[in-house]
């Protein structure tokens, strides 16, 4: 979806957002996504409040207003009730729009919203679905979070922003929101930060990898729904055919040592390098450093933010066909996306770009194509007009 970039609107308004965490401290594609857009608005002269769990109590210079409302580390139902009780002390007590992005914070204030605001949720996932994929959870803990959790907050809701069409279909058909209500904006990146400032070669010694291999590169949470394992298994297949080729992971999770063992089995010990957490200053120099970015995800891949990440940053991604990513993909170079999310797809696509069969676009145009589609300076005025909209 092509948006024209546009001025801010001229005048200045009051929005109320209620994030997760403080993205410089808790990094994650949420609190990235709730960071960049309130200080792209906050830059437009907007007042903009972040409520969330764990957010810093000082001051911190920022253009936005931060009000914490728990410690993230306290037992959560002392976290629920620090929420609905410190949120009667937010600095914006009557503001022009309300803005929310996740449903367990949201759930205890719903009551005591300002009345006759409107209220956007940006819908970033179905929350009880993903924490059953990552966790082992039981019916009950499963009916709570749906039901009564997500369902509950989202009747309470006037509109919805999501960042992609498959997305938009699960908040549609799971949560039976109706379309009328539902707004498809993609997520933006920074063109700034993620940009092609460095050779592949200057990179690579920066963060001080090989300069004489075929460099893959992920970052993803080392969790199930992220396909690290089938990345794994295609790169043992195509190894004997491109000995070079060398994957660096960034990202920690729950698999990480079930991961570090599979690496092992599938002897890809010299192959594999798994980075652990990766600062964040180091990611766009990720990027450029390898040849190939590559998102295996299984399941609930709602955007895809790595995936205009790597593009602004001027280096290809191959993706799965899994969630919004291919809405990034297709109308800029559908050859980059896998068949299938099996192994077999995986390594056969890799193998096909690597050997040269598939030609993959330039850099430069992977850096055109995310400064038209994906600058946060007018996506952020896309969403802005779903918050304050009368409708």
């Amino acid at each position: 979806m092509e948006y024209k970039k546009e001025n801010f609107q001229p005048n200045p308004a009051s929005i109320l957002t209620l994030g997760l965490g403080w993205f410089p401290k808790t990094p994650g594609g949420l609190e990235r996504y709730v960071y960049e857009l309130t200080h792209q608005l906050a830059e437009r002269q907007d007042q903009i409040e972040l409520c969330g769990v764990g957010l810093p109590e000082t001051d911190l210079n920022s253009p936005i207003q931060l009000t914490n409302l728990a410690n993230p580390d306290t037992a959560i139902w002392q976290r629920l009730w620090s929420i609905r009780s410190n949120f009667q002390n937010r600095k914006i007590k009557k503001p022009d729009a309300i803005n929310l992005h996740f449903a367990l914070y949201s759930f205890p204030i719903m009551d005591i919203l300002p009345p006759n605001i409107p209220i956007t949720f940006n819908f970033h996932g179905p929350w009880a679905s993903e924490s059953q994929q990552e966790v082992a959870s039981n019916k009950i803990s499963l009916i709570i979070k749906r039901w009564l959790i997500e369902k509950n907050t989202y009747g309470r809701c006037d509109r919805f922003i999501v960042l992609s069409q498959a997305f938009g279909n699960i908040l549609h058909q799971q949560y039976q929101v109706p379309w009328e209500k539902i707004h498809i904006i993609p997520g933006g990146v920074n063109i700034h930060r993620f940009q092609p400032n460095l050779s592949q070669k200057e990179a690579q010694q920066q963060l001080g990898w090989p300069d004489n291999r075929r460099i893959l590169f992920t970052s993803r949470r080392l969790v199930y729904r992220m396909g690290i394992d089938k990345l794994l298994q295609a790169l043992a297949i195509i190894k004997p055919k491109i000995p070079d080729v060398w994957l660096a992971i960034a990202g920690r999770g729950y698999m990480q040592d079930e991961l570090q063992q599979q690496a092992k089995e599938l002897s890809l010990e010299d192959t594999v390098k798994f980075l652990g957490f990766l600062p964040d200053e180091q990611l766009p120099i990720a990027y450029q450093a390898a040849e190939l970015t590559v998102m295996p995800s299984q399941s609930f891949e709602g955007f895809g933010l790595a995936v205009v990440e790597s593009l602004a940053c001027g280096t290809p991604v191959i993706c799965t066909p899994v969630g919004g990513m291919p809405e990034i993909l297709t109308q800029f170079s559908p050859d980059l996306i896998t068949s299938s999310i099996e192994v077999s797809a995986i390594a056969e696509k890799l193998e096909n770009i690597l050997s040269g069969q598939i030609q993959i676009p330039s850099r430069q145009a992977c850096r055109e194509y995310a400064i038209t589609h994906y600058d946060w300076s007018f996506i952020a005025q896309k969403v802005r007009d779903v918050l304050l909209s009368q409708n």
